[in-house]
């Protein structure tokens, strides 16, 4: 069972993975680019979809870690979430942005759009652009289509709270690489 890939230790509690995965790249059949913003998840965090326990929607959640959880969000988009802890556990990280570097003219005909912030601001768009569906639900993010590649050390994260929730809406697990054009809204800057 892999549970490190890219140099990421997924079987860390997800808010750790979360932080990690910034400047880390992520490919599905060659498409993507650099992860720029990610939300974690636990299945103790009344935001997470394993807080209830384990359902047919939710099930890849409390597989192996390193692996795909994919479900679709308000009926419309797919949403791409990598597995954390241990099996049974329930946790993960949704990859919200990436700046795309790969496969770009593929992802401009599937987003239908020029404008390369619009390709992957967001867990919708980058989905789209990246070709993922629910047929990665639950696969190995060290087997094909996916590929991680290591990112550059030493990047500055910022932290601020999630996006889109209606509960533990202060609780400060979205991440994103400071300065990066292509989060999918700014963070908030401290004072």
């Amino acid at each position: 069972m892999t549970e490190q890939l890219a140099g990421i230790d997924f079987s860390a509690p997800s808010e750790v993975v979360a932080r990690q995965l910034i400047g880390v790249t992520v490919l599905v059949d060659g498409v993507g680019g650099r992860i720029v913003e990610t939300e974690a998840y636990d299945r103790e965090d009344p935001a997470s979809h394993a807080f209830s326990g384990p359902t047919e929607r939710n099930e890849a959640m409390f597989g192996p870690p390193a692996h795909a959880y994919v479900y679709r969000s308000y009926g419309i988009h797919w949403c791409l979430n990598f597995v954390c802890r241990e099996a049974g556990h329930g946790a993960g990280v949704l990859i919200r942005a990436i700046e795309p570097l790969y496969g770009i003219d593929v992802m401009r005909e599937r987003r239908r759009t020029d404008d390369d912030w619009l390709l992957c601001s967001g867990p919708g768009k980058l989905c789209q652009a990246m070709g993922v569906t629910r047929a990665l639900n639950g696969k190995s993010l060290a087997a094909f289509p996916f590929e991680l590649l290591p990112g550059t050390r030493g990047l500055e994260v910022v932290e601020g709270p999630r996006i889109g929730i209606s509960k533990a809406m202060d609780v400060p697990w979205r991440f994103g690489l400071a300065g990066s054009r292509f989060v999918s809204k700014p963070f908030r800057r401290s004072r």
